[in-house]
C-alpha cells in the first residue's frame, strides 16, 4: 500500500499546484482568485493550467474565465478569455473527473510549452466572466505549472 501511495503522488513534472476553495461554493464577480509563484529556469519550456471543481449544482453546461499573468513589476504578459465545457450541453452529462459525489475536477490549458523571458516572480490570476454577480456551483480554482519534459530521441 505504500509503493502504491508513493507512486500516486510522485509528479516529476508539477512545479507549482494550488487550489482555492470558493466560500459555500459561489465565485462571485468582484473575486479574483491570484497565485504567485516563482520560475528559477528560464531555459525551459512551461504549461500553465487552470484546475476547476464544480458540483452538479452549476447551473450551465460551460464556464468563462478570464486569466491574466503578470511579472513582478505588474506588466501583463498574457491574458485571454477562455471557456471550458463543465457539462454535456445536450444530456446534461457532467464532463471532468468525477470525485466524491456530484464533485468534478476539470483542467484547462492556459499557456502551452511557454518560455518565461526572466526568473523571478508571477502572479496568475482568474476571474470568472459569466456576467453574473454569484455564479453557483463553483466549489475550487487552482493553478498547476508543470515543466515540459522534451523526449530524447
Amino acid at each position: 500500500m505504500l509503493v502504491a501511495i508513493a507512486l500516486v503522488s510522485c509528479d516529476e513534472i508539477r512545479l507549482f499546484e494550488e487550489n482555492k476553495d470558493l466560500k459555500d461554493n459561489q465565485w462571485l464577480l468582484q473575486d479574483t482568485i491570484a497565485f504567485t509563484f516563482t520560475i528559477r529556469d528560464i531555459g525551459k519550456d512551461y504549461n500553465l493550467l487552470c484546475n476547476i471543481r464544480n458540483t452538479s449544482d452549476y447551473p450551465y453546461a460551460r464556464l468563462f474565465l478570464n486569466y491574466s499573468l503578470r511579472d513582478s513589476t505588474g506588466t501583463t504578459l498574457s491574458t485571454e478569455l477562455k471557456s471550458l465545457y463543465l457539462f454535456d450541453s445536450k444530456t446534461g452529462q457532467p464532463f471532468g473527473n468525477g470525485g466524491i459525489g456530484d464533485v468534478f475536477d476539470h483542467r484547462l490549458m492556459l499557456l502551452e510549452n511557454y518560455r518565461f523571458k526572466y526568473n523571478g516572480r508571477y502572479t496568475l490570476s482568474f476571474d470568472q466572466q459569466m456576467r453574473l454577480d454569484t455564479l453557483g456551483g463553483i466549489s475550487a480554482i487552482g493553478f498547476r505549472l508543470e515543466e515540459v519534459v522534451k523526449e530524447v530521441k
